[in-house]
Formats: C-alpha cells, structure tokens, sequence
C-alpha cells in the first residue's frame, strides 16, 4: 500500500458549551468516506460513549451531532493532514497539527482525551504547550486495539470521563 496525502475532510463539532473535548489522531478510511468521525463499522467509540452515558447508541450523523452537542463534548482529531497509508495510524508521516485553540477559545472545555496512544503522542508533541492544557490518553476504540473489550473500555473511559 502506497502513502497517500491526506487532508482532513470533516470539520470539528463543538459548541459554546462544549465542556469535554476529545481528539482522535486521524480518521480512518471509512471515515473520510462517510465525512464523519469513527465511521468504521467495528469502531467502538459510539457504543463506549453511549455506554459511559447510559444513553442509546446514535446513527445517524446527525443523530451523532445532538448526542454530542447534548453531552457537551467536543470531538477533533489532533491532525490536519498528513502522509498515511490507508488508516493506519502507525504509518503516519509529515503530520500537520490541528488548530484546537479555536475550539478552546470558543467553548468551556475544561478537560481534554484523547483517543489512543498515537493521538496523546501528537497532542503532546503539537498541541499541548502551546494550549497549555495536558491531554488524558485513553485506550483507543479502534477494532484494531483486540487487547480492550468494549465493556472494558467503557469502565475505562467512565471512570476517565465523568471524574470531572
């Protein structure tokens, strides 16, 4: 598989009372597809969120949009663009940050996690020092972390979320 240069296809969703904000490191293929956020099918992250949240699981794009909005979490990813083959987030090259002061500066977001290991290794490379703000790394919810059930990933994540 060839490295292709990717730019970022899907805008952040946040608002004035966004309070948790949530990075990914870079969607994956099936989410640049879809033009949303965890769009691959055996992605945990909906079901740990509803999880964490006693909620139903939403579907729909928009119905993703209002669960977030309602929750007051905001979800990016800490790239803009970068080099990558496929979705593999360990084939990441010449990475591009995201501009998350935007957000910061536009919400109340008191708590930044990220989404995985690549992800907290590029927040703290690119993002940290200059928002002022350390990142909690989480297990990643990709299908491919096998090491974390989604039951516990969801013990996980609740215990990380909602200790705010």
């Amino acid at each position: 598989m060839q490295y292709t240069h990717v730019i970022h296809p899907f805008e952040p969703v946040y608002d004035q009372n966004s309070k948790i904000l949530i990075l990914g490191s870079f969607p994956s293929v099936k989410s640049r597809e879809q033009k949303f956020f965890y769009g691959h099918p055996r992605n945990r992250f909906w079901k740990v969120l509803a999880g964490v949240l006693d909620r139903e699981v939403p579907g729909t794009i928009c119905e993703k949009k209002a669960f977030l909005l309602e929750n007051h979490i905001a979800v990016w990813d800490v790239i803009a663009s970068c080099e990558i083959k496929g979705s593999s987030d360990s084939s990441i090259k010449n990475a591009q940050p995201t501009d998350l002061a935007k957000i910061i500066a536009e919400s109340k977001v008191e708590r930044i996690f990220v989404n995985g290991q690549t992800a907290g290794r590029m927040y703290a490379k690119y993002q940290e020092k200059m928002l002022g703000m350390k990142a909690c790394v989480l297990p990643s919810t990709s299908p491919a972390n096998a090491a974390f059930s989604t039951e516990k990933l969801i013990q996980i994540w609740q215990e990380a979320l909602l200790d705010i």
